[in-house]
């Protein structure tokens, strides 16, 4: 059984413990919800003041060359390659995760319509991220196409003649399970379909090789893990076998073989470079830059294997710790237990019990520990499968195992008292 000192052990003896330093974090505050904004590094205040008060505020315009803004979404998306498995030129820091699913996913049903047109459905997980869907259904509406949702395991079996693309999210944001990308890949190839992979979860959690998996196209959010701050740009990856096959539907100057020569006529750029758009936004840009300096600091300590190993061990503690000190209070995992199957989160959901007031007692039960300082969020069920969770994401770069026993005790705390059954913990707000 895990102690508070075995705890104090373990992070004494972290390796990477002193990346922690690296980021601001609010004093009295345990921070688990870094799988949805993560927290502010510390050196991205001062790179962002440069930025404003030097770069734009004495350069002026001459910083697209001098500081440079114009090649900030290929420096960064080389800053992000490593962390997901690409080479070097082949990721842009760009847009958002939906709008680059958008690029990606016409770019793959164009590519599998010229060669088999009969194919007409676009594959995914019924529980996958709603905006993964929203934008499939728009695409499949425009283009006469059927977009099938099915449980995870199912999707070998449905992977038939009939598929063009299968898109699917890493690690389920609602349950923290992690799929396999290079055996999936493998089916969906076998079936003569494309993979889209949505790397949203994963990227600077888990170990992601998009050339290992020999995946097709990818997408990935700049502002979880890879900490670039609130609406931070997200990133785009494109197999180099596809990049140059197919003119993405968004075709802004950004994009163009030469953008400064102002012809009329629309001519992409060779590579990654035509997933862009129009003009990028470059205060972000630079926070996201600053943030990727950290992960740098990780790879003397072992590089992702090592911040795998963190993660791993960090949910493997909080697990055990919930199930022997929160015992009797209706709570049960929803994350895989197994690790190979587990992203860089847990999730819980709770049973309704006699008494309970109405509402969710899952949302009610992270608004109490949030007010203690232990910062988790709620996700809501379907009404069906999956349930309400409380879920809790582990960062390896700045958590520790103390971190989890203290975070575990709150939890206790809170069922035990029963204090998330006052009124102010029932009312949702806008952002859950």
């Amino acid at each position: 059984m895990m102690d508070l000192d075995t705890c104090r052990a373990l992070d004494a003896a972290d390796p990477l413990r002193s990346l922690r330093e690296h980021f601001l974090l609010p004093e009295g505050v345990i921070y688990l919800d870094g799988n949805s904004l993560g927290p502010l590094p510390r050196e991205t205040p001062a790179r962002v003041a440069d930025a404003v008060s030097r770069q734009w505020g004495q350069d002026l315009i001459r910083s697209w060359n001098t500081a440079g803004w114009f090649a900030l979404p290929r420096t960064v998306g080389d800053k992000i390659a490593p962390w997901i498995g690409a080479g070097a030129g082949e990721v842009v820091a760009t847009d958002s995760t939906s709008i680059n699913l958008f690029k990606v996913l016409s770019a793959a049903l164009a590519l599998v319509a010229q060669a088999a047109p009969e194919r007409r459905v676009l594959l995914s997980e019924r529980s996958n991220f709603p905006t993964d869907l929203y934008i499939a259904e728009a695409l499949c509406a425009e283009r006469g196409l059927r977009l099938v949702l099915v449980e995870p395991e199912e999707l070998p079996a449905a992977l038939n003649d009939e598929v063009a693309v299968l898109m699917l999210t890493h690690v389920n944001y609602r349950t923290g399970a992690m799929h396999d990308m290079a055996a999936l890949t493998r089916a969906a190839h076998d079936a003569g379909a494309l993979a889209v992979w949505d790397l949203a979860h994963s990227a600077g959690a888990v170990p992601v090789d998009l050339h290992g998996a020999n995946a097709d196209f990818a997408v990935g959010c700049g502002y979880k893990y890879l900490n670039g701050g609130p609406g931070a740009p997200a990133f785009v990856w494109v197999h180099p076998r596809h990049v140059e096959a197919f003119r993405q539907p968004l075709a802004g100057w950004w994009g163009h073989a030469a953008p400064f020569e102002f012809t009329p006529g629309y001519a992409p750029a060779p590579g990654i470079g035509r997933y862009l758009c129009g003009t990028q936004p470059i205060l972000s840009l630079v926070a996201l830059d600053a943030a990727l300096d950290v992960f740098a600091l990780a790879q003397p300590q072992g590089g992702m294997a090592a911040l795998r190993a963190k993660s791993l061990a960090l949910t493997d503690a909080f697990i055990e710790l919930v199930q022997a000190r929160c015992a009797g209070h209706g709570l049960r995992l929803v994350t895989p237990r197994q690790a190979p199957q587990r992203g860089s989160q847990v999730c819980l959901a709770r049973d309704a019990q006699a008494g309970d007031p109405p509402g969710s007692a899952a949302y009610a039960i992270v608004q109490a520990l949030i007010a203690r300082g232990v910062i988790g969020d709620f996700r809501a069920g379907d009404g069906g499968r999956h349930p309400d969770i409380l879920r809790f994401g582990f960062a390896p770069l700045y958590l520790g195992f103390e971190d989890v026993w203290d975070a575990v005790e709150q939890l206790r705390l809170v069922l035990e008292s029963g204090e998330w059954r006052r009124a102010e913990f029932q009312h949702k707000q806008a952002v859950t």
